[in-house]
């Protein structure tokens, strides 16, 4: 009986010690995980019922390091880098839009691999004020996609039905860089795309001089008007 009650205080002891060790290793600042080291594992990032609970994440910052394997020939899983949600992404720039911009009553978003297509309704009128409120479009897309999208807006709500057309399309399907282009270029013919974003940087977040620049094909805005100079020249 009493080597019973010996084994038995032994046993709690070493399960007390062991749930005291894991609750220190989970006030660490870093968990290592493979070649990340995460602040803290955080499931609900990737977990939509546990993300929506706004309240208790909302305020978390995100941060991750990562760093090279001591083991030759491990690297980077690159299947595991999240890509963007084009469907939530297009939502949340509509949402932002038509929630924090008052001239916008309306809007329709359209994210590709490397576009953004907005189409909305406004009130505003004269030049200055329409393009006022196509720079606050354009810059509110450019908050929420990666640095690398170009954006092309209109207050021209008869082109909502092309936005909507190019939607039920995919990546993959036969001429619809085309299409996604002629919409573009009536989106630049027909409306204000509003203010130049710094030097070097077209007013559609294109890149201005680089060598690549003629033959970027989703370019639209510098290809228009590089065209429109070669066929003054030949005037």
């Amino acid at each position: 009986m009493r080597k019973n009650t010996i084994v038995a205080s032994i046993l709690g002891v070493a399960l007390l010690s062991a749930c005291q060790n894991k609750a220190a290793d989970d006030n660490h600042l870093f968990h290592d995980n493979g070649n990340t080291i995460n602040v803290s594992d955080r499931p609900e990032l990737y977990n939509e019922n546990l993300a929506n609970n706004k309240s208790k994440h909302a305020e978390n910052f995100g941060y991750v390091r990562q760093q090279k394997s001591p083991i030759m020939n491990e690297g980077i899983n690159y299947q595991e880098i999240y890509a963007v949600n084009r469907e939530k992404t297009a939502d949340t720039i509509s949402k932002m839009a038509v929630g924090t911009l008052p001239k916008v009553h309306d809007c329709s978003t359209l994210v590709t691999d490397h576009e953004v297509l907005i189409a909305y309704k406004t009130d505003a009128e004269g030049k200055k004020e329409r393009n006022d409120v196509a720079d606050q479009v354009k810059k509110t897309a450019l908050s929420v996609v990666p640095g690398w999208y170009h954006v092309y807006v209109t207050d021209d709500p008869t082109l909502m039905r092309n936005v909507e057309n190019i939607a039920s399309m995919d990546s993959n399907m036969a001429n619809v860089h085309d299409v996604i282009r002629d919409t573009a270029n009536l989106m630049l013919k027909r409306s204000p795309q509003g203010h130049i974003l710094s030097k070097g940087v077209n007013e559609n977040n294109e890149m201005i001089g680089e060598r690549n620049d003629l033959t970027d094909s989703d370019e639209y805005n510098q290809k228009s008007k590089q065209g429109a100079g070669t066929k003054s020249m030949m005037d």
